[in-house]
């Protein structure tokens, strides 16, 4: 039996959405070998949708997105002029 996980994130982030999102999209494009399927896109906030038959998977993946949002997020805010 296979089971099926997935997480859905939702961020806001204001001015910067479009500057995190080109970094994890970036992120996301050059990982060939992302044992998960994660699709996002970009509006009035960025969605982040995974989905993984591993568990292990799905967490490995939720940190790294999260820490790569974070560590964008504080990238901007250090050149902030």
């Amino acid at each position: 039996m296979t089971s099926n996980y997935s997480a859905e994130i939702k961020i806001f982030a204001g001015r910067k959405n479009k500057a995190i999102f080109k970094s994890l999209e970036t992120d996301n494009k050059f990982y060939d070998e992302n044992p998960t399927q994660t699709n996002m896109s970009l509006d009035k906030e960025i969605t982040i949708l995974i989905d993984t038959q591993e568990l292990s998977h799905l967490r490995a993946n939720l940190n790294s997105t999260l820490r790569l949002v974070q560590t964008s997020n504080d990238a901007i805010e250090s050149v902030k002029i």
